[in-house]
């Protein structure tokens, strides 16, 4: 039957409910995950994360603990929308130099670029990767809170579920803040020409799957994550930005969410 304005009009209130849901309402999608410390990166972050998927809307709510108080934690979905590459959290070997951490570089060939920014408010694409003033921020005790409802892509959401969520920053030494002197200057942002960064604030804290993905598969052929590549721009730039972040802080230990810019 085909449904009209002037059958519609017909149906008894009950009838059109029964006769909308039958003709293509989809009941939404829900998605539990554990975002831990993967990588062995001694993090001592875990996080609880829960997916409501209707379309291409999602609702995402994600509460975590043991992460660096009084600090920004950049977070996003990361891997493909494209269903031929498979992507995985790291672990303990993809720490490929030995000094015990699988910092952002080593990550990214295994778990994928940027797809999602999980922003508090406002653009949440790859381009906002380091939006440090619109990313949660742990209490003083390092819980931290997160909780939002957003739009994704088209298409997109049936696909959700072949990716993964990484939660970045750490406090190696225990100081509760991310300073040179737990792990040095961020190598990653080295590369790119950015210096005093320290690699606590963007080293891999959690890695957690959506259920449904696939796991324990390496990425096969080039990293296409339908942004660009792990060796391409979008990541060199989101985490370049991430790096004048901190440079902008003029040296100090602690990154602080008011001098993060979301000029990303």
């Amino acid at each position: 039957m085909r449904l009209t304005t002037k059958t519609a009009l017909a149906l008894p209130g009950t009838a059109l409910m029964i006769l909308v849901g039958a003709t293509g309402a989809s009941a939404a999608e829900n998605y539990d995950m554990k975002l831990t410390d993967t990588m062995g990166n001694k993090s001592g972050s875990s996080s609880t994360a829960q997916l409501e998927v209707d379309g291409d809307s999602l609702k995402i709510s994600i509460k975590g603990e043991g992460f660096t108080p009084n600090s920004p934690h950049a977070q996003h979905f990361h891997g493909s929308f494209t269903e031929s590459k498979k992507f995985t959290c790291p672990d303990s070997s993809s720490d490929k130099d030995g000094d015990g951490q699988v910092n952002t570089e080593e990550g990214l060939p295994q778990y994928g670029d940027i797809v999602i920014s999980l922003t508090t408010t406002g653009d949440t694409s790859p381009k906002s990767g380091l939006a440090l003033d619109r990313m949660p921020t742990a209490d003083a005790d390092g819980n931290l809170s997160y909780s939002r409802t957003f739009d994704l892509p088209a298409g997109a959401g049936a696909k959700l579920k072949n990716l993964h969520v990484v939660q970045h920053g750490l406090d190696a030494n225990g100081n509760d803040k991310y300073d040179l002197e737990g792990l040095g200057e961020s190598t990653f942002a080295k590369s790119l020409g950015v210096n005093g960064v320290p690699e606590e604030g963007t080293n891999p804290a959690t890695c957690g799957t959506v259920v449904g993905a696939s796991t324990g598969e390496m990425p096969s052929g080039g990293v296409d994550t339908g942004e660009g590549s792990t060796n391409g721009v979008e990541a060199a730039g989101t985490f370049g930005l991430a790096g004048a972040a901190f440079a902008a802080a003029g040296g100090m230990l602690i990154y602080r969410r008011r001098l993060a810019t979301d000029k990303v």
